[in-house]
């Protein structure tokens, strides 16, 4: 298989040229343009320190439809007792750099690599990609970013510092994702996590399909809020 070389243009090889691991391409860099490019295509940047940028599109691709989530008995019963309170886009710096210090089973380090940071928080100032976030008594305990392009979220990571409070979060956002138009979550790699939250695994091109649908869409578009209208006052930024 061949590993496409990325230089000054922000366009990608088909990725059904990917290696069997999902690795299409190399190099290029994280600006807005280039990571708008990359989701827009199916493909997303995943590498460590010391590496250069590394391109995927595995097949097959984790996905949750909205309307499939699963929500345990004993989850309800934590969203229930209304322990967490949840905003979006209220600590989006926060949650990324959160998630870049989480410990991960079988990962040495981290692949939210400062230039990570630097780009995906360019994005935010875009207005393309979010954060949700968990509280409990005044502090950030929980949160997920991703990208939004059109009707798709793409998921990148979570964390949580307290129990449950990932979990709680997770299931209210992806409610509040479907509720708002969303066609399709991409989980991009299977975990045993998200399966218990309904997500499977199809075919990349199938994928690929359901995402050149969803970019005509506007539906995850705008302002992002929680239906309590929560100013998300204790983000701290």
């Amino acid at each position: 298989m061949t590993i496409y070389r990325l230089f000054d243009e922000p366009v990608f090889p088909d990725p059904a040229e990917a290696d069997p691991d999902g690795l299409l391409a190399i190099g290029g860099d994280l600006s807005p343009r280039r990571l708008v490019a990359a989701y827009a295509s199916g493909v997303f940047p995943w590498y460590g320190a010391g590496s250069p940028i590394l391109w995927w599109s595995p097949d097959p691709r984790l996905v949750l439809f909205p309307e499939r989530l699963h929500v345990s008995a004993s989850l309800r019963r934590v969203l229930n007792a209304k322990r967490f309170r949840f905003s979006l886009d209220t600590a989006f710096g926060q949650v990324i750099r959160s998630c870049a210090r989480a410990a991960r089973p079988d990962q040495d380090g981290t692949w939210i690599v400062p230039e990570m940071v630097a780009g995906y928080e360019a994005l935010h100032g875009l207005g393309i990609a979010h954060s949700a976030e968990a509280w409990l008594d005044g502090r950030l305990v929980g949160g997920v970013y991703g990208v939004a392009l059109g009707s798709v979220f793409f998921g990148e990571s979570m964390f949580h510092s307290v129990p449950d409070a990932s979990k709680a979060l997770f299931a209210s956002f992806v409610r509040w994702l479907g509720a708002r138009g969303c066609s399709v979550i991409d989980c991009q790699q299977t975990t045993p996590h998200l399966l218990r939250f309904g997500a499977q695994e199809i075919p990349r091109k199938d994928f690929l399909q359901r995402l050149c649908a969803g970019l005509g869409s506007n539906a995850l578009a705008g302002r992002w809020q929680m239906p309590d209208g929560s100013p998300g006052d204790e983000s701290g930024g």
